[in-house]
């Protein structure tokens, strides 16, 4: 069991959680995840590692509520705890002093993208950032990223905050004004990461995404997760999950993102029209947190 040493909304569906894992803590590098399992029956999910605190033995991940396991993770407050976190998966991402990195978030994408600035900033890069949403109420992060970056720049798509429009509209803006951009690091929808990567194509600067296929157990074997980069077959949970945006197969990649939607879409109707089952999981794991004569281990 891993207790949840805070929960707190950061905008209306997305949750920020601090959970207890030291070790965790202790081992992880930016670009890296975990695979979640919220109680004994629930689904593997994976989510990337936002932070870290080494002193407190705590690990931070951001959740978009949107199907029936993220929706239910959402329900979880400060003091309850989760059955399974393991990791840290994935390779880190690739860090060094290359010069003026751009590193761009989309939505919750933004939580992904903020370890790297910061790893990208604490190794002497110029670090400026783009972070998008739909809306100023779906922006998060905005004070964590302008802390860690030289520059920070927000667009929305209803221009409600900072300026109207696409974060490759900033990004061209700054091709076009003769910035020297030495990396970018995109994060985000599968369009908007392939637009990044469209845009900075012609220009040949080095383009890195974070990709997010279909994953069950973070270890390659079930082959879920498989991508193509460069016409070959790779695995984003032990190859990547970064990879060479010029390089991905987004088209693919897509198509393979709805593989199950219908699937999904039928334990999310049924998980909203009859919760109870879940709930009850739920309780059966704060129980066993506040009493561990009642689990397993107990039989």
């Amino acid at each position: 069991m891993f207790p949840i040493r805070q929960a707190r909304f950061l905008a209306p569906e997305i949750k920020l959680f601090k959970i207890e894992a030291p070790r965790i803590a202790r081992r992880r590098q930016a670009g890296q995840f975990v695979i979640v399992r919220i109680h004994e029956h629930g689904e593997r999910i994976p989510l990337t590692i936002a932070d870290s605190d080494v002193d407190q033995g705590t690990i931070t991940i951001v959740v978009q509520g949107i199907g029936k396991t993220t929706k239910l993770l959402n329900m979880l407050e400060t003091g309850d705890a989760i059955q399974d976190v393991v990791g840290p998966l994935g390779e880190p991402s690739e860090v060094d002093q290359f010069g003026t990195v751009v590193v761009i978030g989309g939505g919750v994408g933004t939580a992904i993208a903020f370890p790297t600035a910061v790893a990208m900033k604490q190794a002497g890069n110029r670090v400026l950032s783009i972070i998008g949403a739909k809306s100023k109420e779906l922006l998060i992060l905005e004070d964590e990223m302008r802390a860690t970056s030289d520059e920070l720049f927000i667009m929305t798509d209803d221009g409600s905050a900072g300026t109207h429009g696409f974060v490759t509209q900033k990004l061209e803006d700054l091709i076009q004004q003769g910035e020297q951009i030495d990396r970018v690091l995109a994060i985000g929808p599968i369009p908007m990461m392939q637009a990044v990567a469209n845009v900075t194509r012609p220009h040949n600067i080095k383009t890195i995404v974070s990709l997010n296929p279909i994953m069950v157990d973070g270890t390659g074997m079930c082959g879920g997760c498989r991508v193509t980069v460069g016409s070959q077959t790779r695995f984003a949970c032990v190859d990547g999950p970064e990879f060479d945006a010029h390089d991905v197969d987004f088209k693919i990649l897509a198509q393979r993102n709805t593989l199950y939607h219908s699937s999904e879409q039928t334990a999310f109707e049924s998980f909203v029209s009859d919760p109870s089952k879940d709930i009850d999981q739920i309780r059966h794991c704060r129980l066993q947190q506040r009493h561990p004569e009642v689990g397993p281990q107990a039989s």
